[in-house]
């Protein structure tokens, strides 16, 4: 497989599927490479990597950065996920749509999640790890969400019984987030 990056159903919300050489030993892939990532569309400076462990039917998310927004490159390096990005962006003419991709340590595909979108997962298989980039660093005192069960996001979570913390619980849906806890749409 050559490396192949296409868009989601939302604008600058890329997949991407790296090229695999694989052979009765295993297999090779470059998972970033600068250059080839900013030739299709994805020039940013990644300054920190975090690395997630969860059970079969966890949901995480949706998270965001308000005043530190980062951008992310998601990968599974063990198990399976649906990975979810949905745009925040006030005034955006994708608001509170969502875009789902399957991420696996079989297909090695990856998500792009630009600034300005909440992102989260559930995983599908026993355990997962994820890794993902980041363009900025995590700021303890800025963590938001939007509620991941918000009906009016119509994301079809692949499971009835999430496990979920307690912030992510609490929440709110994407139309009674307060407009200040929210980015605004460049353009």
């Amino acid at each position: 497989m050559s490396f192949r990056v296409s868009e989601t159903t939302l604008p600058g919300v890329l997949m991407i599927e790296p090229a695999v050489f694989a052979d009765a030993r295993g297999f090779f892939m470059e998972t970033y490479q600068h250059r080839r990532y900013a030739s299709s569309g994805i020039d940013r400076v990644f300054v920190q990597d975090n690395h997630s462990r969860s059970c079969r039917g966890t949901v995480r998310g949706l998270h965001y950065q308000l005043r530190h927004p980062q951008a992310k490159l998601v990968c599974v390096i063990r198990g399976e996920v649906m990975d979810v990005a949905v745009d925040i962006r006030k005034g955006s003419p994708t608001f509170g749509r969502s875009a789902a991709v399957v991420l696996s340590d079989t297909n090695h595909r990856q998500l792009f999640v630009p600034e300005g979108f909440a992102h989260g997962f559930c995983v599908l298989s026993g355990e997962a790890d994820l890794l993902y980039k980041c363009t900025d660093y995590y700021a303890p005192g800025d963590e938001y969400g939007i509620l991941w069960s918000d009906p009016k996001l119509g994301i079809d979570w692949p499971v009835t019984s999430p496990v979920t913390s307690e912030k992510d619980q609490a929440y709110l849906p994407l139309l009674r987030t307060p407009a200040e806890n929210l980015p605004a749409f460049s353009g």
